[in-house]
């Protein structure tokens, strides 16, 4: 095992073009924001930068809301491991909203691991679009 510590750092937060699992390019970073409006196909994560970790095993977990699965039952994180590729390499971490939104609103919480370790980490609040403008409006009445 290396005996160099790993250095992770989170490039980019936020709403993402589309991602292709087949393809080897990140999705497109479009908005900076935790802040995610409950529509369909709306793509959201962090993408980071793993150095110093080359063949380690990389955990990711995707903690969302109580969200029920076809049988009523909250479904469990998401989560899955995969090999660091190179000394200096970028992962995207990433979640989409599916029909029906009105059980996707909440805090989403979305983590990487390496040894056993929390490496990197962020939360989205997945809302619906009302609530974003109310947000706007209460800070606009502040003068910000």
């Amino acid at each position: 095992m290396s005996k160099l510590k790993p250095e992770v750092t989170i490039l980019q937060s936020g709403i993402f073009s589309k991602w292709d699992e087949q393809s080897e390019e990140l999705p497109k970073f479009l908005q900076a924001t935790v802040h995610i409006p409950a529509e369909v196909d709306i793509e959201f994560g962090f993408v980071a930068r793993i150095r110093k970790a080359k063949n380690q095993l990389l955990r990711y977990c995707i903690y969302h809301p109580d969200i029920p699965n076809d049988d009523g039952e909250v479904m469990a994180p998401f989560d899955g491991e995969v090999y660091v590729e190179s000394n200096d390499w970028k992962f995207f971490l990433g979640d989409t909203i599916w029909a029906p939104v009105n059980n996707k609103v909440g805090r989403w919480r979305m983590t990487l691991e390496i040894r056993g370790k929390v490496v990197a980490e962020q939360s989205f609040k997945v809302h619906h679009n009302d609530e974003e403008g109310q947000i706007a409006a209460f800070w606009k009445r502040r003068g910000f």
